[in-house]
């Protein structure tokens, strides 16, 4: 057996004293007292008995249970191994999810921004193993909705539960940005990342994204701005008709592509523009291409083992017994 090997095969020693143990059996049987008279010669000439024919069997049983514990002692086992790629170190990503009320705007048809983007979160979530994931969401104001967790089902019902209206309206990207540095601040992963999905401009907050942005070059973080949206008229909802029907009218929304351009360039990101649901699904997944390639992985081989050792300490101590039984009968002096 190719696979076949011994944990301890210095164990394998105590079978050395085996033979020695079974030439000592056999002397101590030589050298028992013997009791001869000539007058019972004729009985001599009878035959043995069965008992005392296997004198030898309870010694033998017992050397027989010592070799199969020498056995076990040494750990046989057999050995399968399996090529594979094990993920050693996973990532640290905080989103940073923009929720002003710009986001409600109706440009990501069937449905607004927010919808499609929280959608699209969702699969970005899914798509995830052994990485921690937090979420902060902004408006005028930044928030922690979930620090980094692994536990993914919990995001996504926190991620379910933002909508725009809760924070004061604004776009302060770089109290944002601080927010999501600051959660990624006592991490220990060797990657950590900041994902910024906003449709507008910082126009709120007192930090500035570039002060942000060089905080998070200065620790090591990348940030992936993705900018939702397009500028200009976008049909944005302004309340129900008398049928309670949506109504729609073009609002200017004004979007700075250029300075989310600088953000991801300070911390060596890269900038992602989304205008639908499936460019924003593009701009995810070219996320995720970036993540996998700072992902550290080891390669190696992944041995497992089928420990054997119960197969001999199980007839081992039947056997031991079995010896010790026979000892207390007329097998080992018998006549």
């Amino acid at each position: 057996m190719s696979n076949f090997s011994f944990a301890h095969p210095l164990a394998l020693l105590c079978l050395l004293a085996i033979p020695p143990l079974a030439w000592l059996l056999l002397r101590r049987r030589d050298q028992g007292p013997a009791l001869v008279a000539p007058s019972l010669a004729p009985l001599m000439l009878a035959r043995p008995s069965l008992a005392a024919r296997l004198w030898w069997l309870p010694g033998a049983l017992s050397l027989l249970a010592l070799t199969l514990t020498a056995i076990a002692l040494a750990g046989p086992r057999t050995q399968s191994a399996q090529r594979r790629d094990l993920s050693v170190e996973g990532i640290d990503i905080v989103v940073a999810f923009d929720l002003s009320t710009s986001m409600l705007a109706a440009d990501f048809k069937p449905k607004d921004r927010i919808t499609q983007a929280k959608e699209v979160l969702k699969e970005f979530i899914n798509s995830r193993q052994n990485d921690r994931i937090g979420l902060v969401v902004f408006a005028s104001e930044a928030y922690t909705q979930c620090p980094l967790t692994l536990d993914y089902r919990v995001l996504q019902d926190l991620l379910e539960q933002v909508r725009t209206g809760v924070i004061t309206d604004g776009t302060a990207i770089g109290n944002a940005l601080a927010t999501a540095v600051n959660r990624l601040r006592e991490s220990d992963a060797k990657s950590r990342v900041i994902i910024l999905l906003t449709d507008g401009d910082n126009n709120a907050g007192n930090i500035s994204p570039l002060q942000a942005a060089q905080v998070a070059k200065e620790m090591g973080i990348k940030i992936f701005p993705i900018l939702i949206g397009k500028g200009g008229r976008v049909p944005y909802p302004m309340g129900n008709d008398l049928f309670g029907r949506t109504v729609y009218e073009q609002v200017e929304i004004d979007v700075n592509p250029d300075l989310l351009q600088q953000i991801a360039k300070v911390t060596d990101g890269v900038y992602h523009s989304a205008t639908d649901r499936k460019s924003l699904e593009q701009g995810l997944g070219a996320v995720l291409d970036q993540l996998e390639k700072s992902k550290i992985y080891e390669a190696g081989a992944s041995a497992r083992f089928d420990e054997l050792y119960a197969r001999f300490l199980g007839p081992a101590a039947l056997l031991l017994l079995a010896g010790l039984i026979l000892r207390m009968t007329r097998m080992l002096g018998a006549p």
